[in-house]
């Protein structure tokens, strides 16, 4: 499977893991705390940040009854209207050039979630180098054929959908003209536990959709990503904020710049450890092999006296003969006296 190009890096398996940092509405409506989210995004070493490109008329309508109120008892959005939680965490698209500008002077590559194909057409006036597609919109026929018709890479987190409903996302996809697919794992609670995230997905959606594979993460800490990695994941996201104690939309679930530091740090570590198939002796390890097992002389010994359990031993370290050989000594008389602390080996048994 070929590397998929996202902006000046490449994602796929031979490739450190793709680190994401998901502004999200983390900025709390403050442009000096987005670009200094930037800023952290950037020292912590993410490869990218993701903004979210929508206005809550192009989300919803604005009615607070009915079919429009938050009413799941464990969301942590509960009796918000719609309308009130979009009007709450978008950010404004004059926003959008100045935090762009610091992303590349920052050297971290800029992106967007868009919410409507007249988000798509403000991007591209942007210059986004890639998109994704959220959950909730993973089922927008249209939006999805209007994203796909840019020609560009495409990322697609993959909560509340069933298999067949996927298959027809990647279709649509795919028939518009996307020719570079990469599909997130993704839990749509907010926070999701570890035992929700069933990440053994990764490599069954990588064999069926032939594309590559990665972890959209709304777990608190970065235990599960650094499990996806395992699995097969190229690309992670994860959400960002300066403080979780600052509040914000998003803040329970996300990670704050020294987090999002040891992910990336050991994101790559997991991948690298990854490695290939491979049995016996490392060219690094051959130095130790002096401390494996082998067989001694543990006591002072005569002429003809025979080997027993009270002067052969198993012990390190490894210049003797293997332990295996432990049993056709047991018996075996010597040819001349030994010493302790003498290797094993065959010219001393008496022929």
């Amino acid at each position: 499977m070929k590397e998929i190009r996202l902006g000046h890096r490449l994602a796929g398996v031979n490739q450190p893991p793709f680190i994401i940092a998901e502004m999200s509405a983390n900025h709390n409506q403050s442009l000096d705390r987005a670009l200094a989210l930037v800023d952290e995004a950037a020292d912590s070493g993410a490869h990218a940040l993701k903004l979210q490109t929508y206005t809550p008329d192009l989300m919803t309508l604005d009615l607070a009854e009915g079919d429009f109120l938050i009413q799941n008892k464990d969301s942590l959005w509960k009796n918000q209207s719609l309308y009130q939680l979009y009007s709450q965490a978008y950010t404004p698209w004059e926003w959008h050039q100045p935090i762009f500008e610091r992303c590349r002077e920052r050297g971290i590559l800029p992106f967007s979630t868009p919410f409507h194909p007249a988000a798509v057409d403000f991007l591209e006036r942007l210059d986004i180098p890639f998109y994704k597609i959220a959950s909730f919109e993973n089922n927008d026929k249209r939006l999805l054929q209007t994203v796909a018709a840019t020609g560009k890479p495409v990322i697609v987190s993959t909560g509340l959908s069933t298999l067949a409903g996927l298959a027809e996302t990647v279709e649509w996809l795919r028939a518009a003209g996307c020719q570079e697919l990469i599909l997130l794992k993704c839990t749509s609670t907010y926070p999701a536990s570890p035992e929700q995230s069933n990440l053994l997905t990764l490599p069954h959606m990588k064999q069926l959709f032939q594309c590559e594979v990665g972890l959209s993460d709304h777990t608190q800490g970065i235990g599960v990503a650094l499990a996806s990695v395992a699995l097969g994941a190229s690309v992670i996201e994860k959400h960002f904020t300066l403080s979780r104690s600052d509040g914000g939309v998003d803040a329970a679930f996300s990670l704050e710049p020294a987090e999002m530091k040891a992910l990336v740090l050991e994101s790559e570590r997991a991948w690298k450890a990854l490695g290939r198939v491979q049995y016996g002796i490392e060219e690094r390890e051959s130095s130790s092999l002096v401390f494996k097992r082998s067989l001694y002389v543990s006591r002072d010994m005569l002429p003809g006296e025979s080997f027993d359990d009270t002067n052969l031993r198993s012990i390190r370290p490894g210049y003797g003969l293997p332990p295996k050989y432990y049993d056709v000594f047991i018996g075996k008389s010597v040819s001349k006296e030994i010493k302790a602390g003498t290797r094993i080996s065959w010219d001393l048994l008496d022929h």
